[in-house]
């Protein structure tokens, strides 16, 4: 219930039978010592709907709008990062025993892309969030795909055929954009080329996704730092780069390289 309709269901029950009680007593001492009372209960009513409205108030969200970024920075080299990543995993080694017990987030780059059947053994020893894809394609540039993946390879693979399926309508999207150009002249030309290339790449990842491609190349996991440390001598890995300091997921932003 509102404060407001607090107030005036009080208003409902009290005000009639006082009012019909003030009636009867005329304008003698007792009635203004009767208003005196009435004012004082009004006032107390007011006070605790005011502290029972304040106690009902939803509690904010201290983290909303900030967001934490975890990868590759604006400007930074590709083994400078490697090598930082490496830094932050030993001092969280050697942080002692109740930061290396502590579960963290980490952001896992692959050197190399892996289809769905060869994460399991790679990503062994931790919990994965989600993973990073992208057919790989020289001189050509192809969509970075984020998927959800809690099971490996069986939501990874699930993920890849929805990509397909959208890649399908991306297709359709493109053709019929490119035949309701008109006209002979080098912009019509050139506009159909865009379309049709676009066309193509997306055909090419509706292929690949829907065949279960090596297309990832990172994941986000959480795990203790002993199983990250495990996970970055692998020689699958390129590097893993702890991020103790994520809380939330849905206010993270992951930049692998």
């Amino acid at each position: 219930m509102h404060p407001g309709d607090l107030l005036r269901q009080l208003d409902r029950q009290l005000l009639p039978p006082l009012a019909r009680g003030m009636a009867r007593l005329g304008r003698g001492p007792l009635r203004l010592r009767l208003l005196t009372t009435v004012a004082l209960l009004c006032s107390a009513a007011v006070l605790v709907t005011a502290v029972w409205a304040a106690d009902r108030r939803p509690a904010v969200d201290q983290t909303v709008g900030e967001v934490t970024r975890v990868g590759v920075e604006q400007g930074q080299s590709i083994p400078g990062y490697v090598e930082s990543s490496r830094g932050e995993l030993r001092a969280l080694l050697d942080a002692g025993p109740a930061e290396s017990a502590r579960q963290t987030y980490a952001l896992v780059t692959m050197s190399a892309y892996l289809a769905p059947d060869r994460l399991a053994p790679v990503l062994t020893g931790v919990s994965v969030s989600e993973v990073f894809s992208r057919l790989w394609r020289p001189g050509t540039q192809t969509q970075i795909v984020r998927i959800p993946a809690f099971r490996i390879p069986e939501d990874v693979l699930a993920g890849m055929l929805q990509v397909a399926e959208r890649k399908d309508q991306e297709i359709r999207d493109y053709q019929e954009r490119s035949a309701a150009v008109t006209g002979d002249g080098v912009p019509e030309r050139d506009l159909r080329r865009w379309y049709e290339s676009g066309a193509r790449v997306a055909s090419d990842e509706a292929t690949a996704y829907r065949a279960g491609c090596s297309c990832v190349y990172a994941a986000v996991v959480r795990g203790e730092p002993v199983a990250l440390e495990r996970i970055a001598a692998r020689s699958e890995i390129r590097a893993v780069d702890p991020a103790p300091e994520v809380r939330r997921l849905d206010r993270t932003v992951f930049s692998p390289p």
